[in-house]
């Protein structure tokens, strides 16, 4: 690199256009409390790229600042034949926290949780009990918002934050200040799921249990806010005909990236050839009224337009827990009116384009007005199509235990210019009926 003398913050901006020696060229210039602060910010993927590519005798410094849950992240990123050196630079009692850890898959709950949090016996006094806690946050590093106490197998009995106890007399006992209404997951969870849980109750953080009941780690925020972002972009590339990528964008190689979206775009073709098939039903229509053809991409692309608005909306509602299977009826009930309405507007809106066309330029002939109310009808009936569509989809695949968000934009698009023709033609044959057809 011509400069290696530059900020923290200038290199975090720069990294994902780096290479791998320039990363290690530019982290290695940054002073020490600085380097810290940055490698704890990086994603473990590039954690592990980087802790891979420094002098050996560097990895064990940089590993061994990390909590487990953390450190097991990093390993998972690296590639297989890695992850038994890396787990070696770890000390025993740490290495033995990330094998545990490395048990479970990575979009679960147990892969997430940080087996370091503070827990309390519920005989202890109050004065006991924060004792211990300064003694216990001295010695090893903790995320602390709440203390659990449990039992001797380690069954989660309640919880206390430390406001509970300061707050408390020194002689009362600690099951007296705890709560017992817990909020707690299984560490079999998948992480949208545990997402979710998040959200609805506001939490901080969250203990992650067996399925005996036994507390085996914690989830903070901080973990959570990165699965919203993995989810949340898993989602947005599956809603735009897209197969989910792993990678950041420009770190894709070309072949993946073509074969991620290739999939995806020949269905979508195959099922536009349909409309072309569509099209050819009404050959004989469109020969009688050549008129009729020039308002097709108007009619199909209205149509799947609503249609891929009605699926985002919906998609999105259902990955924040607002909508569940069972408002299926509620939401088609929404969509009905919206789609009847927005109908409405747009047909308002091509009548009107089409007298003003007429008007000055006597463009459609002596029939104008009928196409004008062929062309209206047929825009309330597929946007109104498209709306139930696009709004119905995400509940009829989630049924079927499949991902809503696989009912993508581009596939209800499709879906609705094919109907869409069906519909406009449909209206065409009535209204023109003994005139143009």
């Amino acid at each position: 690199m011509a400069q290696t003398n530059f900020s923290p913050s200038e290199l975090y901006d720069a990294w994902q256009v780096l290479s791998i020696a320039e990363r290690v060229e530019g982290f290695e210039f940054l002073q020490r409390d600085a380097a810290d602060d940055f490698f704890l910010q990086l994603s473990a993927r590039d954690r592990a790229e980087l802790v891979l590519a420094l002098p050996s005798g560097e990895r064990r410094l940089w590993l061994r600042l990390l909590a487990p849950d953390d450190a097991a992240d990093l390993i998972q990123e690296a590639p297989a034949e890695e992850r038994d050196h890396l787990l070696g630079l770890l000390d025993d009692p740490t290495q033995r926290e990330v094998k545990g850890l490395l048990v479970y898959a990575e979009d679960e709950a147990g892969g997430l949780m940080n087996t370091r949090y503070s827990r309390l016996r519920a005989d202890m006094t109050v004065d006991e009990a924060i004792s211990y806690l300064r003694r216990d946050a001295r010695a090893r590093e903790k995320t602390v918002y709440y203390v659990y106490v449990v039992d001797t197998e380690e069954r989660l009995l309640g919880v206390a934050s430390f406001r509970d106890l300061i707050v408390a007399p020194g002689d009362k006992r600690v099951s007296e200040v705890m709560r017992t209404e817990i909020i707690s997951a299984r560490d079999d969870l998948d992480q949208e799921a545990l997402s979710q849980l998040f959200m609805r109750h506001h939490l901080l953080m969250m203990p992650i249990v067996d399925a005996e009941g036994r507390i085996k780690g914690v989830v903070s925020v901080d973990d959570i806010v990165h699965v919203v972002q993995e989810e949340a972009t898993e989602d947005i590339q599956k809603i735009g005909g897209v197969a989910s990528l792993q990678d950041p964008y420009l770190d894709v190689p070309l072949l993946q990236m073509i074969r991620k979206r290739a999939g995806w775009l020949a269905a979508l073709f195959l099922g536009e050839m349909l409309t072309a098939t569509a099209m050819g039903q009404f050959e004989a229509e469109i020969s009688k009224a050549v008129v009729l053809a020039l308002f097709v991409p108007l009619i199909i692309s209205s149509g799947g337009n609503s249609g891929s608005q009605a699926t985002t909306l919906v998609i999105r509602a259902m990955a924040l827990g607002e909508v569940r299977l069972r408002d299926w009826w509620r939401v088609i009930r929404r969509e009905v009116v919206t789609g009847f309405g927005l109908g409405a507007i747009l047909a308002t809106i091509g009548l009107t384009r089409i007298l003003l066309w007429q008007g000055l330029f006597n463009t459609y002939g002596e029939h104008y007005f009928l196409v004008a109310l062929t062309v209206s009808l047929s825009l309330v009936g597929v946007v109104l199509w498209g709306s139930v569509a696009g709004s119905i989809l995400p509940f009829i695949l989630r049924a079927l235990g499949f991902d809503p968000a696989s009912a993508s934009a581009p596939f209800v698009a499709t879906l609705v210019d094919v109907t869409g023709l069906v519909i406009y033609f449909t209206v065409a044959a009535v209204v023109l009926h003994g005139t143009l057809l």
